[in-house]
């Protein structure tokens, strides 16, 4: 499957996200632009401008089941159809198969990411669901990295894990234990973010450098296995 995100557009909302907090404090409009800080301030404490911020994205060729999962989330999606008049695949539309491609197309503002990637970046989410995730999450910091880095999974914004069961991973367990050797204080809630932010890129980048090695051997050994077979044809 798939998994990388294409931002397909970003609305240019900042300005009228902070003219709209001036309005609620009896504040003229104003053109000077929101600083970092402001805009982490404000994405923390999910005032309601954070929905001037507007995202369309595309995952393309994802299995149908994954669309599905993603789809209970509460933004504008559209995915292709499976319609036997509207596809090219002859397969009946009642004998394809859960991992059929289909492409998933979202429109979210930042409330709704924030509050659908808690449950998508969560180790109970399934392992494609969360991966789809947090793709989305590391392309949208290539242009709104203020908003990126509050999509954080749920026991990471609430402190806590909140489900019947921890996962198996124990990630929160061992986020805490992180924490503490760090010296983050996990009730101020940037340093907590901060601090899952840090480690969400560290492993990102180990996953790459490891998928890279794999890649790497793996044309090693073809490469290895067509040289001999060249030699035991010649």
């Amino acid at each position: 499957m798939n998994l990388k995100t294409r931002i397909d557009w970003l609305s240019d909302g900042w300005k009228r996200a902070k003219n709209h907090c001036r309005v609620t404090v009896n504040k003229e409009f104003s053109d000077n632009e929101p600083t970092a800080k402001f805009k982490k301030k404000l994405l923390i404490s999910e005032h309601s401008p954070i929905r001037d911020l507007v995202v369309n994205w595309s995952w393309l060729k994802i299995y149908s089941w994954v669309a599905t999962e993603w789809s209970r989330h509460k933004f504008e999606k559209y995915i292709s159809t499976q319609r036997d008049d509207r596809c090219e695949n002859q397969t009946p539309r009642g004998k394809k198969p859960q991992d059929a491609a289909v492409n998933f197309s979202g429109v979210a503002n930042s409330q709704n990411t924030i509050d659908a990637w808690r449950k998508r970046l969560c180790y109970q989410a399934t392992d494609e669901a969360r991966e789809l995730g947090e793709s989305f999450k590391a392309e949208l910091h290539k242009y709104e990295p203020e908003w990126s880095d509050v999509l954080v999974p749920n026991c990471i914004y609430r402190c806590g894990c909140p489900e019947f069961e921890m996962c198996e991973q124990k990630f929160f367990a061992h986020f805490i234990a992180q924490c503490k050797e760090d010296k983050v204080n996990i009730y101020n809630i940037q340093e907590r973010y901060n601090e899952y932010n840090k480690l969400f890129y560290e492993n990102r980048k180990e996953s790459f450098e490891q998928n890279e090695s794999d890649s790497f051997e793996q044309l090693t050994l073809n490469s290895l296995m067509d040289s001999g077979e060249r030699n035991v044809n010649e």
